[in-house]
């Protein structure tokens, strides 16, 4: 009975072995390592192409309230117009802080931007730029040169600009200005008009480095 019992022992053991090796060791190699609980590692804000940046004319609310004063800032640079224009828009529209007034209303993000053949620029904003205006003809009117001037100012290629919202073309923002078609650079709309237009535009959207230029989209 001794040898029985003792060889049971054995057996018992060696199958104990082995369920343990199939547990522990076996199905970790076959099905892999268990998943994490640690979600996926935070992505970066995409950097400026070599950290350039060009001096640009941003736009925002004169003292008078009735037209658009322009303030030259670093924004970061890009080798083609599209991906500068998108850059460009994307400056004017983070949000300032006082003495500045933006015309545009909080809140609003750019949704897309695509150029034409003909040196039309298409903007698409979020609804904010809407939902959240204060309405009035001539708020209206700086919330759209806001845009307007910012890229046909910067930018030689850029002839003119419609605004698009949500994705989808509007009669107006605010019930006033029609925008059903791209609209041309208009310096009546700017106080300081004078300095802006003495700058020509392609100097104000040349790369910090005198060797990079910015390639007109094909």
């Amino acid at each position: 009975m001794s040898g029985k019992r003792a060889a049971l022992v054995v057996v018992s053991v060696l199958v104990a072995g082995g369920i343990g090796w199939v547990l522990f060791v076996g199905l970790p190699r076959w099905y892999g390592s268990p998943a994490t609980a640690t979600g996926p590692a935070p992505t970066a804000p995409a950097a400026p192409e070599d950290g350039r940046t060009i001096k640009a004319r941003l736009f925002y609310v004169a003292d008078d309230g009735a037209r658009l004063t322009s303030v030259e800032r670093d924004v970061p640079f890009a080798e083609q117009t599209t991906a500068q224009a998108r850059r460009i828009v994307d400056a004017q529209l983070t949000p300032v802080t006082a003495p500045l007034v933006s015309a545009v209303p909080v809140g609003t993000t750019l949704r897309a931007l695509y150029l034409a053949s003909d040196g039309s620029a298409y903007v698409d904003l979020s609804r904010e730029v809407t939902l959240a205006h204060p309405g009035g003809s001539v708020n209206e009117l700086l919330t759209i040169y806001t845009i307007v001037q910012a890229l046909t100012t910067n930018l030689p290629a850029i002839t003119a600009v419609q605004v698009l919202v949500d994705g989808r073309e509007v009669d107006t923002l605010a019930g006033h200005v029609d925008i059903k078609r791209p609209l041309p650079r208009n310096d009546a709309w700017v106080a300081d008009s004078a300095a802006a237009v003495a700058q020509p535009a392609a100097a104000a959207a040349t790369p910090t480095s005198a060797a990079d230029t910015i390639a007109p989209t094909r």
